[in-house]
């Protein structure tokens, strides 16, 4: 065997050692890091479109309890109500923006007062046991009707959705005398706040 021959069959022996080198190190790495399924943005966006062990959830009419009453509480009419929503479960849950109130059958919802979005974005969140709040004016200086039911939907996480069906809320009155001046606040944790914007009104 010639020089030139021996330089050729080294060359190649080195050169299967190097692939199957390669080779192993990719099966290990392979092993350690297990099949891929996409690319890593893609995986992310399906683990958040399908929630976590910690998504709190929206509020539904199966874990709260509702009320409203008078403000204040001696007062002769039933111009300004304070609804209350308490967490009878035993998870917390997402109230978003503000209640959908209807005051009397086949009535449109209550107009909103933008201005009482305590933090803009961002749902109350209650803990089992906790409260939340919305203050309600029930009418202003028009033509009244009677009012002989209130109910109540929550929204859900997405503007435009609803989390469950109507809530029947227990009256304070027998009747009310509504009219298109009526008004409700966003929820709150903090019911001062909620009344302040319609007590005056």
């Amino acid at each position: 065997m010639n020089m030139k021959s021996l330089v050729s069959r080294r060359a190649a022996v080195a050169a299967g050692l190097v692939l199957a080198l390669g080779c192993g190190v990719s099966a290990q790495a392979a092993s350690a890091t297990g099949p891929r399924t996409g690319n890593g943005k893609a995986d992310v966006a399906v683990k958040h479109r399908s929630g976590g062990k910690g998504t709190v959830a929206a509020c539904s009419q199966e874990v709260l309890g509702v009320s409203a009453v008078k403000e204040p509480a001696d007062s002769e009419d039933a111009r300004h109500l304070l609804l209350t929503v308490q967490n009878a479960g035993d998870k917390k849950c997402n109230l978003y923006r503000y209640p959908l109130v209807r005051l009397g059958a086949g009535r449109t919802t209550a107009p909103v007062i933008k201005e009482s979005d305590p933090n803009p974005g961002v749902p109350v969140t209650l803990a089992p046991g906790e409260e939340a709040y919305a203050a309600l004016l029930v009418n202003g200086p028009m033509d009244e009707y009677e009012a002989k039911s209130i109910t109540l939907s929550l929204q859900g996480r997405k503007p435009g959705s609803n989390a469950g069906g109507p809530i029947d809320v227990p009256m304070p009155v027998d009747t009310l005398y509504a009219n298109d001046g009526q008004r409700v606040t966003y929820w709150t944790t903090a019911p001062g706040y909620a009344l302040d914007f319609i007590m005056s009104k």
